[in-house]
């Protein structure tokens, strides 16, 4: 048993590295709606790679300023696997993508959208939640955290690549 984890290990992929594709999936995500409303493409700024926490750990989102109560809105056709509230994240959406290959991370939301709950499908465009400042976002700067990951064979929302959204936003293919 011990010769087969070590022998297991030996194969693992080196961190950092990306997981092969799984078959038939897409190796990349589809183009997304940018997730709050009245927003453009061009107020976007690519904040993934900043530094948190002293640059301790990067950003691996993008924050999209806009007023509380914004409706945020979906990316993409899908299914809300989890609702959460968190220190971090404050108010949390997790949706995955209709492959179940990618999942979508909104967070610091003020509140859900009416009715909002988890297994519910949604379609690309509908209101999820309204843009807030809960968990560790400053009261004095709203906006919404939005976070894309890649899926392992485990489809787990807490898991997964982080993938930078900003090339993917905006409804255009990258």
């Amino acid at each position: 048993m011990l010769c087969l984890s070590v022998t297991c290990g030996a194969f693992a992929a080196p961190a950092g590295s990306a997981p092969a594709a799984v078959a038939g999936a897409p190796a990349e995500p589809p183009a997304l709606l940018l997730p709050v409303q009245g927003i453009a493409p061009s107020d976007l700024r690519d904040t993934f790679d900043d530094g948190r926490d002293g640059n301790q750990r990067g950003h691996e989102a993008i924050d999209i300023l806009a007023p509380r109560g914004t409706p945020v809105l979906a990316v993409d056709d899908g299914r809300i696997v989890k609702l959460f509230l968190s220190q971090p994240g404050g108010m949390t959406v997790y949706q995955f993508d209709p492959t179940g290959r990618f999942a979508y991370y909104y967070a610091h939301l003020d509140r859900y959208a009416d009715g909002l709950a988890e297994g519910q499908a949604v379609r690309r465009g509908s209101v999820i939640g309204y843009v807030g400042s809960t968990g560790n976002a400053s009261p004095d700067a709203p906006h919404l955290h939005f976070a894309l990951f890649r899926l392992g064979p485990e489809k787990q929302w807490w898991k997964g690549e982080p993938v930078n959204p900003f090339r993917y936003l905006g409804g255009k293919p990258p």
